[in-house]
């Protein structure tokens, strides 16, 4: 017994977290997203069994899901800048923007409720979903990006987003830069370099936010991070991104948006059913 919890359902514990951690840095590199959406509901399930209070655990889970999307972002960027298909200029234009909406989202996270946050991931995927399987190249608004009044609201709401939901941004700039006409390659390979400052905000700030509830979590947490779950998952994550990234680079545009659509509905579905649930 480890903690009052059984060492063999540990064990397959830490085994389910590793697993996750191969998935997680294939999608990162392949998608330019962190992986959120398969690392919350896995540590949400590692920290039940732990016996994490209720009022923090979800928090827990979406500041260390940030947390082990950082490593993994910076390699899948340098593989993509190493292509030369991100575009700096846009990662400029977005990353402090970006930054105030993690710092708002860390915020909010850390005193809503889980229902609030499961939801804001549920609608903005769902969105990105539908444009991602059904859209047309036709469906753009404009053929080029907006000015910089228009960038810095969508940095700060994709910061915003990526802080509420445990993710790197990378589905919500990736729906944004094809809707203005850009290509999702290079789509993909922007949003893994935009991450990059989003994660590394949003660790500080759910490591800020979580100081004041300590007590209530597990050992080896630095505010809403557990450093458990970032040494298990981190190091598998970032030595599988590379592939992903390269991988990227060798599908079809069509096939590279219905892998992405498809791998953010049935994300969408594992949050909705646990809302009703």
């Amino acid at each position: 017994m480890i903690l009052g919890v059984p060492v063999s359902e540990l064990l397959l514990l830490a085994a389910l977290i590793i697993v996750a951690g191969f998935i997680t840095g294939i999608l990162a590199g392949l998608f330019g997203i962190g992986g959120g959406a398969l690392i919350v509901p896995v540590l949400y399930e590692v920290f039940r069994v732990l016996g994490v209070p209720d009022e923090v655990r979800f928090q827990l889970c979406v500041g260390t899901s940030i947390a082990i999307i950082v490593p993994t972002n910076v390699l899948s960027y340098f593989i993509h800048r190493g292509k030369g298909a991100v575009m700096m200029d846009v990662v400029r234009a977005w990353a402090i923007p970006a930054v105030a909406g993690v710092a708002a989202g860390s915020v909010i996270a850390a005193f809503a409720p889980a229902a609030v946050l499961k939801l804001a991931f549920v609608l903005i995927a769902s969105v990105i979903a539908f444009k991602l399987l059904f859209g047309r190249d036709s469906w753009q608004i404009a053929d080029d990006l907006p000015g910089p009044a228009g960038m810095t609201v969508y940095g700060a709401f994709i910061g915003l987003a990526s802080s509420l939901m445990g993710i790197s941004g990378g589905s919500v700039s990736n729906m944004i830069l094809t809707l203005y006409g850009k290509p999702i390659h290079k789509a993909v390979a922007t949003s893994a370099g935009l991450g990059v400052p989003i994660t590394v905000a949003g660790t500080i700030g759910y490591i800020l936010a979580g100081l004041p509830q300590q007590s209530l979590l597990p050992p080896l947490s630095l505010g809403f991070v557990s450093l458990i779950g970032f040494a298990l998952m981190a190091p598998v994550s970032s030595l599988t991104a590379p592939y992903g990234a390269r991988l990227a680079h060798t599908l079809s545009k069509r096939r590279l948006e219905i892998a992405f659509g498809c791998f953010l509905l049935v994300a969408c579905i594992r949050f909705a059913v646990s809302l009703i649930e």
